[in-house]
């Protein structure tokens, strides 16, 4: 690939075209963020529109996939490991992937809970014990200890007895738990959909942040696609790494 004459620059004007220092420049390319640098007979460092062009990359990149993820991309391609490189950044799109669709199961999770008919057997009015719990519940009481070692449930003790006694908020978890498992949801969607709503104690608010969750994560999905965008343009406009022989490695 040819290309025109390079434009050297010093390290304080490419530092100010993204605003940082230019101690924070010779931090990237020690860490591999900027390709290797040239330099003069008597020792400078010569930066070009080469490492101008990388700094922009980074920087997009960072928006997206922040900055520990960038600096193991941009130190890969400047490696010439591009495998690396891309093994990289694709780990930054599954972890949003996941995280996608650990959101929707939790949100399938609150419309199972949601659209659950009324119970048969009424809840007790007061502090209820485990019995009648699982009563109401419909599992045994062995189910009802299990999920409180799993620290699903929290029940309090009843004062000099010390039995199990269950508020109306622990009856609520128990049948969601209950509901859940019989949808064989997982444990782990399970806690984190009680962990919602012990926060906001309203399904119906679970949901609406949950969905907010989602469209947050969109657009971080849309900032991560921009600086791979970025990188995959760089890719293909990179040019020789070292345009001016380094012939001296003074500072």
């Amino acid at each position: 690939m040819t290309s025109g004459p390079v434009e050297r620059l010093r390290a304080v004007d490419l530092a100010a075209t993204v605003g940082i220092s230019v101690q924070q420049v010779r931090n990237y390319v020690e860490q591999g963020v900027l390709p290797p640098v040239g330099r003069t007979d008597s020792g400078y460092r010569i930066f070009t529109t080469a490492h101008a062009r990388a700094l922009t990359v980074a920087r997009r990149l960072a928006e997206g996939h922040g900055w520990i993820r960038t600096r193991e991309i941009m130190a890969a391609v400047h490696s010439d490991d591009v495998p690396a490189a891309l093994a990289a950044l694709d780990g930054g799109h599954a972890e949003l992937d996941r995280e996608r669709a650990e959101i929707r199961r939790v949100l399938g999770a609150f419309e199972t809970v949601l659209a659950s008919p009324s119970h048969a057997r009424p809840a007790p009015r007061r502090a209820a014990r485990i019995g009648e719990v699982a009563a109401v519940v419909g599992v045994r009481t062995s189910q009802l200890r299990l999920w409180e070692e799993r620290g699903l449930l929290r029940p309090g003790r009843a004062p000099g007895t010390n039995y199990r006694v269950y508020d109306e908020t622990e009856l609520r978890a128990a049948q969601v738990i209950a509901l859940l498992r019989r949808g064989a949801y997982p444990f782990e969607i399970i806690e984190a959909v009680l962990g919602e709503l012990r926060t906001t104690g309203s399904p119906q608010r679970v949901r609406a942040e949950l969905a907010r969750r989602e469209q947050e994560l969109h657009a971080r999905s849309l900032r991560r696609l921009r600086g791979s965008a970025a990188l995959h343009d760089y890719l293909g406009a990179r040019v020789d790494p070292h345009p001016v022989p380094q012939s001296d490695r003074r500072d």
